[in-house]
Parts: C-alpha cells; structure tokens; sequence
C-alpha cells in the first residue's frame, strides 16, 4: 500500500514566524497558537483571517514552526493549498501578505481577493 504524501498547506517565511511568535508570546492570555482562515468579504469576495487559537478544533490542519503552532481552518484549506504566507514592513504600512498561487485577482485597496480552491486531483498527480 503506498502512502499518500502529506502536502503542507501552508508555509512561513522567516518574518512571518518572527511575526507570529511575536504575538502568541504577547497574547493576554495562553494560547495554542494562531488559525489562518479566510472568510467572504470586500468587493473581490474574500479576505484572509487571522486569529488566536485558544482552543483546539481537532479538525484542523496543523502546521508546526520552530515551537508554535498555526492551525489551518479546514473549510480554507483548499483556499490556502501551496501558500506562503509572509510578513511585510514598508513605509506605509506592515502586516502579512499571503502569496498564494490560488489567488486569481484583488480589488484595488487590497483588502479582499479572489481565490478559486485548489483542485485535489491536481495534487494527487504531482
């Protein structure tokens, strides 16, 4: 029986995991870690979320970085299939930036894209 390989759905760079411990080490209170999500919003259809996990919800994907934990909401896991997420210090502005390869377009303030999900069968062949 062959095993089916384990795709990570999401990945962080350097300043993302900085960033990212960086709040869970400043949370209120204990935290498991942090849940990347997306949700309908803005005028392109969908924003991408990010929240505390304060409890686990054994239905999502985990993704483990150097100590802590980003959960993956499982209703956007076909959304966030391949993304790096990433974070951002311009003049302007900081914040995460999510490079996904399933992002099709934004609206012009950047505050919500157009993601089409991932097709599985595509993945099952690579």
């Amino acid at each position: 029986m062959n095993a089916i390989p384990k795709f990570s759905i999401i990945s962080l760079t350097d300043a993302a995991r900085e960033r990212v411990r960086e709040i869970i080490d400043n949370a209120d209170k204990p935290v498991a870690g942090v849940r990347v999500g997306v949700r309908n919003a803005g005028c392109a259809g969908m924003a991408y979320t990010l929240d505390y996990v304060e409890e686990v919800d054994p239905a999502d994907d985990v993704v483990e970085e150097d100590g802590f934990k980003v959960f993956v909401d499982p209703k956007a896991v076909l959304f966030l299939l391949g993304t790096e997420m990433d974070y951002e210090v311009t003049t302007l502005s900081s914040g995460f930036v999510f490079n996904n390869p399933n992002q099709t377009s934004a609206c012009g303030c950047g505050e919500s894209v157009a993601i089409k999900p991932a097709d599985p069968n595509a993945l099952q062949s690579a």
